[in-house]
């Protein structure tokens, strides 16, 4: 099918851009989609392994992370992602011999299928129609291979679907694709197990920031972060970001918008855990998690520590600048502005940085729909409804209008994070 030779220099070359990703989810979307150009797969899955703690026992199983589809791509709007809402709960699949992915992740082989649809009768695992009767497509040909660690632990598994040949029709996966996608395993695995590390410690300090604040669970600043990203995406599609600035800017937002709240760790517990509204005391204090956040940035050593703060900043500021903290230096505490009261000047507009703008959205649409120890979650039109009322007060008026846009996106992320998680 392919240049054998070409296609192996391209997967050298990807180490270095692998290792460029910080972000776990935004690696392992590129890995998938790397994955699918070196064999020519019309769609993939990735799926990761994870602990499953449910109440009859503890055991690893692999969770579907990301799907792609090229075919199913076209028909949906520019911009949109396909619509998997036969996933909206995180499939968990058993490491066994049923599934083509669990036997793959227990052999640890791989494993080419030509047809899924005529699979030997021998074979102990078998192919679920399901998912192509509710979507429309045909799985035909099949690559599942393991993504296992230098020493040696079973990291993943990468699924790619329906091989295909230069007129566009399905063929089977070759024995030089086996070839090339043992060698693109290598390389990805290495980049892979930097950036579950990465994740590892993200998720640490959120479960730290969740024994201080219950309402600061994984499932929250998951969605936060994929919300912001749907937002992002769109906005620099309008402003014809370049390519690489674009993947660049994703995998800091990703992160800084996970730890937008970090500092509320240094918030006492009886205004953090009480279990009603606020008073007017207790919100000023509150109000100094965003210096909290942005002080334990305040010595850069990366683009990433820069955006991460100003996040933690200035995700409380708002559009015509009645937000806070304001202008407010977060080390020393002393006001840089301020108004004929000797307050601090609150930040408005474009002087709010275009992160803070973005996660600020997020961040209020998730509370709002979202169960709190003082109020119960709020209706879609409800919501909705608040949302366009604070364009150009709280909100910056072009990402309302790009988060409307960007709205069946940012579902579908709800779904993939619940609280149950």
């Amino acid at each position: 099918m392919a240049d054998t030779t070409t296609d192996y220099k391209s997967i050298l070359g990807l180490n270095t851009e692998f290792n460029k990703i910080q972000d776990l989810d935004l690696l392992l979307e590129r890995i998938l989609r790397e994955a699918r150009r070196v064999v020519r797969a019309d769609a993939g899955t990735i799926y990761v392994k994870q602990r499953s703690h449910n109440e009859e026992q503890q055991a690893d199983v692999l969770l579907m992370k990301y799907a792609q589809n090229d075919t199913l791509l076209k028909s949906v709007p520019h911009g949109h992602k396909v619509n998997y809402s036969i996933f909206a709960n995180p499939i968990a699949i058993p490491i066994n011999e049923k599934s083509l992915a669990g036997y793959c992740a227990l052999t640890r082989d791989i494993i080419n299928v030509p047809d899924m649809y005529n699979i030997p009768k021998e074979a102990s695992y078998s192919f679920n129609h399901t998912i192509d009767q509710q979507t429309g497509y045909k799985t035909t040909s099949s690559l599942t291979f393991p993504l296992i660690s230098a020493d040696g632990l079973l990291l993943g598994v990468i699924q790619v679907l329906n091989a295909m040949d230069d007129e566009r029709r399905v063929v089977p996966f070759s024995a030089e694709d086996e070839f090339l996608i043992m060698h693109f395993a290598t390389n990805a695995t290495i980049a892979l197990q930097r950036a579950i590390e990465n994740r590892d410690m993200i998720m640490r300090m959120m479960k730290m920031s969740e024994l201080r604040d219950p309402r600061e669970t994984g499932a929250h600043v998951n969605r936060v972060a994929g919300y912001a990203l749907d937002i992002y995406d769109r906005w620099a599609s309008k402003h014809q970001i370049p390519a690489t600035e674009r993947e660049r800017f994703r995998d800091i937002l990703r992160i800084g918008a996970m730890l937008h709240d970090v500092g509320k760790v240094a918030i006492s517990d009886t205004i953090l855990k009480k279990p009603a509204r606020l008073t007017i005391e207790e919100f000023a204090v509150m109000q100094g998690h965003t210096l909290y956040g942005a002080a334990l940035f305040d010595d850069p050593h990366s683009p990433t520590d820069i955006v991460v703060g100003e996040i933690a900043f200035t995700h409380h500021e708002n559009w015509d600048g009645t937000g806070y903290p304001g202008w407010v230096d977060p080390v020393t505490n002393k006001s840089l502005k301020v108004d004929e009261n000797g307050k601090p000047i609150g930040k408005k507009g474009e002087e709010i940085p275009l992160a803070g703008r973005i996660v600020a959205i997020a961040d209020v649409y998730d509370a709002l729909c979202s169960r709190r120890v003082y109020k119960e979650p709020w209706g879609e039109k409800e919501t909705l409804d608040e949302m366009k009322k604070m364009s150009g007060t709280k909100f910056d008026p072009e990402l309302v209008d790009i988060f409307f846009e960007v709205l069946p996106n940012i579902k579908q992320t709800q779904k993939q994070f619940t609280e149950t998680e």
